[in-house]
């Protein structure tokens, strides 16, 4: 496209309200970015409290994006190749974590897997304690952060379409041979994308977090409870720390997008 000409198709008044709400996602960044004091920049995140919420927010959101693949993926799989009874209802409970409040999440977590739970007797039987500990946290970031990877697979799988798959099951090739080799490779873009949105929204989860595993300092205080908690005693470490999270979120989409590229 020759330099200077706008794109085809697209009306000169469509460029107002995007910049407009551009502005409105970057301006609050900005915003932020002024209020840190950069002398301090380096003691503000690197506190023992600081360090450990990071770390475990870096290892639980991983655990959370597994078992979002580990679930997501047959979920995405029976959503879009298949057709049942009920469909419509099915996908609407599965997307419904993404309409609801983290804090009904958590609640409802409690209330399943916790000591007085639904299942917190067979829990108990078992000598399993899940609630208020680093399991409850990625249950937490799992339940809210599924969606995103069923959703945008679903997506892929649905625009990928068939054709692809019918022919290698009339090769004679096996349900598992198709999924594993036809289908798998061709939604992997789509699958590495679903993957990095649940990652980056278990690393932001706080609300189902905070309800269901609580704030114990190497425990369950990921980085965003840290964040909400030295807002009330030390506002420049919660703005240092909003800035790491902010840093390592957009890292993350960065390389996805690369890799998307390479593949």
């Amino acid at each position: 496209m020759p330099r200077g000409r706008p794109p085809l198709g697209l009306p000169a008044w469509v460029f107002v309200p995007a910049a407009v709400g551009a502005m409105f996602v970057v301006l609050p960044l900005v915003a932020m970015l002024t209020r840190i004091e950069w002398g301090s920049f380096g003691s503000l995140i690197t506190s023992d409290s600081s360090r450990a919420a990071l770390a475990l927010s870096l290892r639980t959101s991983l655990a959370s994006t597994v078992l979002c693949i580990v679930f997501g993926v047959p979920m995405a799989l029976v959503l879009a190749r298949t057709e049942f009874r009920g469909q419509s209802i099915a996908r609407s409970l599965v997307l419904l974590p993404l309409v609801l409040p983290p804090v009904v999440g958590g609640i409802a977590l409690l209330y399943t897997f916790g000591r007085r739970g639904l299942l917190g007797h067979t829990i108990e039987v078992l000598g399993l304690q899940i609630a208020f500990s680093t399991t409850a946290v990625v249950m937490a970031q799992t339940f809210v952060a599924l969606p995103f990877l069923v959703v945008s697979l679903e997506g892929a799988l649905r625009t990928g379409g068939q054709r692809f798959e019918e022919v290698a099951a009339t090769l004679g090739a096996r349900p598992t041979t198709v999924f594993l080799r036809v289908t798998l490779p061709l939604v992997l873009p789509g699958l590495a994308s679903g993957a990095v949105l649940a990652f980056a929204r278990a690393l932001g989860e706080f609300g189902a977090t905070i309800t269901f595993a609580g704030s114990l300092q190497g425990v369950t205080r990921t980085l965003p409870l840290e964040i909400y908690l030295q807002r009330e005693t030390d506002p420049q470490a919660a703005v240092a720390l909003s800035l790491v999270l902010v840093v390592v979120a957009t890292v993350v989409i960065a390389l996805t997008r690369r890799s998307r590229t390479a593949l």
